[in-house]
């Protein structure tokens, strides 16, 4: 079955900020086998066509890509992918396991190949001509996959199947249930006029998210002009790397550019004496799509958040929350609020003594200021050196890019036993900044993956950290080396300047990693079990990130750039007692997003005007007004970019209380790099995909459910 676009997205991954993320049914095939029996049909002679080869059981032929290539390339495979769904469906012979569920799982791969081609382009180096390909293509593809969900006749044959699953073994039990609940879930019951209705709506939906994404990533290509004096307290790297996006954007000589993304915007709301342009900086920011001009994208999030609405009441569903969390560990928006409202009151209460400290500072400073948005990460910043003698800039400058990602290599070598080496230059890239590395299991030296990384940001690449997920691998098809990439946005550096990045920055690499392993590891033997459930999917990459601050890591890659001189004891220790500063704000920027997006899409009438729902649910809940929300409505990519994350950025909160306990397990052990515990939370959790119930798993990992207390307190909350 096409995986990529089963959630009306042509992009085979998904995230948007610090921590971010795959889509849980985009598994991109790019199988070398054939997938069913279908008349003869010569293939185009395009590039984007044919399959992946070369080494690593073939790559994505990512120097031949070009824009115009894509609308042959998706007619063909559409319907080449037509032809091998109906041969399932008026297959004359009675519906089996293997001529029905396993033709599927087979099918629609040429369409995958593309569709995974697409994604990427349209995401990190996309331009007018993709933008204008997406808002085309979206809509058909979206079609093409509702015109297999509702086909009567498969349908039948998958629920023949599903009623005789009895004498089936438990994984292709589970298989055939998974194919029999998404096809009801998505319309396989509706009547002939209701699903016409349902593939309208599919399509308008496909088509706004299409303008939603343009409109944002238009917004997000702008920048604030700043001079010399401006930047005042503003670290020497930071000023560099704004710089060189003046020249890039040929700028006067002397002003410097703050690209509109949050890696650049971040460091100057926290180290900017001057608080006039932390403003500045921080409102560009904020009301990305909230301007009233062309890319406002207000009316385009009520178009969504109404279809979404009429989807769930044509299905069924009493809202769009109860329809897309049926396939969660969740299971209920009830289930999820009521872990989000068990952490809310501890944050809020938490943020008031934060900026009360805040307050303080600035009084005793002089300041003759009240706490805004615009000022807390500077006076976090200020209270953090006068609490603990610490500043996130001491950190920087043993915080080098390229050490930082030799700490990942070695954490996983010596958890998992992988290997990295690097041979960028020797496989196609997308973008000639674009790294890439073999991955090989050091016990037997067998290939295990390639690895991409892209590094920096640049006009065209949507904001914040991701993972991609090439290829799985997957028994069926005989895919053995798996094909991923992790891409960040840093900024790139004037030649020969250093990237140091923050501990925020290199906690965001080792998540965005974390999610690399877990796919690495992936080995099933179906494809449809080779991604994960909305809210298990971010919590191998959260456990990933705890091992960043051990002193194994940072005593052997934690070293200055200039000296080579490992990170001093004494600031390590900084660091430790540090460990829970500021949590109020990092937990309630986060959790407030999570809560809005719960609250709008369990309103089953949909929202007529976002930016008042907005301000009306933050009220509800006591958003406390120094803070905002770390994705507000109109730039908030994960909601409405695709159905991906809508009604699940609560996701993260409830993959962290598994992560919170996962690291007890590790740490009870009395060793964090326990080779044994991490065997079994690799060979129970990592390579088993979704072939089991996930909770289940987990149970058998950790002997029982996971334990809030262990997440409440990592964040210094009390845990009563």
């Amino acid at each position: 079955m096409n995986r990529i676009f089963l959630l009306g997205c042509a992009a085979a991954a998904f995230g948007g900020d610090a921590i971010a993320e795959t889509l849980p049914a985009a598994l991109p095939a790019a199988a070398q086998t054939p997938a069913v029996a279908t008349p003869n049909v010569v293939v185009p002679n395009n590039p984007l066509l044919g399959e992946w080869t070369g080494p690593y059981g073939g790559v994505p032929p990512w120097d031949k890509v070009r824009p115009e290539l894509f609308p042959g390339a998706f007619q063909f495979a559409i319907d080449e992918q037509r032809r091998e769904y109906l041969a399932i469906a008026n297959n004359s012979a009675a519906p089996t396991f293997e001529n029905t569920i396993v033709a599927m799982e087979k099918a629609g791969q040429r369409l995958d190949r593309v569709g995974t081609l697409f994604g990427v382009m349209t995401s990190n180096v996309t331009t007018p001509e993709y933008q204008a390909l997406d808002k085309e293509w979206s809509p058909k593809l979206s079609a093409a996959q509702d015109e297999i969900t509702l086909n009567p006749q498969l349908f039948q044959r998958i629920k023949a199947v599903y009623d005789a699953r009895a004498s089936l073994p438990a994984k292709e039990q589970r298989l055939v249930t998974r194919y029999y609940e998404s096809f009801v879930r998505n319309g396989a019951n509706l009547d002939p006029q209701q699903k016409q209705q349902l593939t309208a709506i599919n399509q308008q939906l496909a088509k706004a998210f299409s303008t939603f994404s343009e409109k944002v990533l238009a917004d997000e290509s702008k920048y604030t002009v700043a001079t010399a004096a401006q930047l005042n307290g503003v670290p020497d790297d930071v000023k560099n790397a704004a710089l060189a996006s003046a020249k890039e954007h040929k700028l006067p000589a002397g002003q410097y550019a703050i690209m509109n993304t949050r890696s650049a915007v971040d460091p100057i709301l926290t180290f900017a004496d001057n608080r006039a342009l932390r403003e500045k900086v921080w409102r560009a920011f904020v009301n990305r799509g909230d301007n009233g001009d062309k890319n406002d994208t207000n009316s385009t999030i009520a178009e969504i958040v109404k279809l979404r609405a009429d989807r769930a009441r044509l299905l069924g569903y009493p809202s769009h929350a109860a329809w897309r969390m049926q396939d969660t560990m969740a299971r209920t928006p009830d289930n999820a609020m009521r872990l989000m409202m068990k952490v809310w009151p501890a944050a809020v209460a938490r943020v008031k003594e934060e900026v009360a400290d805040q307050q303080a500072l600035a009084n005793k400073r002089g300041d003759k200021i009240t706490i805004e948005p615009w000022d807390y990460r500077y006076y976090q910043e200020k209270v953090r050196k006068d609490k603990f003698d610490f500043s996130q800039e001491e950190v920087k400058p043993y915080f080098e890019l390229n050490n930082i990602l030799k700490g990942m290599f070695w954490a996983a070598g010596e958890l998992y036993g992988y290997d990295f080496k690097e041979n960028t230059g020797s496989i196609p890239v997308f973008q000639p900044d674009v790294r890439t590395f073999e991955v090989t299991d050091r016990n037997d030296g067998h290939v295990v993956g390639l690895w991409y990384l892209d590094t920096y940001a640049r006009t065209g690449k949507r904001s914040g950290a991701w993972h991609n997920a090439y290829r799985a691998r997957i028994g069926l098809l005989d895919q053995k080396i798996v094909l991923n990439s992790n891409n960040n946005n840093f900024t790139k550096p004037s030649p020969g300047q250093p990237v140091l990045i923050s501990l925020d920055d290199a906690e965001t690499m080792f998540h965005e990693f974390g999610h690399a392993i877990h796919y690495l590891t992936v080995d099933v033997r179906y494809p449809n079990f080779a991604g994960s459930q909305r809210d298990f999917v971010e919590y191998p990459s959260q456990v990933n990130e705890n091992w960043l601050l051990t002193p194994a890591v940072l005593n052997r890659f934690a070293k200055h750039y200039q000296t080579g001189q490992p990170m001093p004891q004494a600031l390590v220790d900084k660091i430790e007692k540090a460990n829970t500063f500021n949590q109020g704000f990092a937990t309630v920027e986060y959790l407030s997003s999570a809560i809005v997006d719960m609250m709008m899409h369990t309103d089953p009438n949909g929202v007529a005007d976002p930016d008042k729902f907005e301000r009306e649910a933050l009220a509800k809940i006591g958003m406390p007004k120094e803070i905002v929300m770390r994705h507000r409505l109109p730039q908030f990519n994960h909601l409405f970019s695709s159905d991906a994350y809508s009604a699940g950025y609560y996701s993260y909160l409830w993959s962290e209380t598994m992560d919170a306990d996962t690291w007890a397990a590790f740490e009870q052990t009395g060793n964090v790099w326990d080779k044994a515990t991490a065997e079994r939370f690799k060979t129970i959790l990592l390579a088993t995909g979704n072939e089991t119930d996930r909770a289940e798993a987990y149970r058998q990992f950790r002997g029982r459910d996971p334990d809030v207390s262990a997440l409440l307190k990592r964040r210094g909350f009390p845990t009563d």
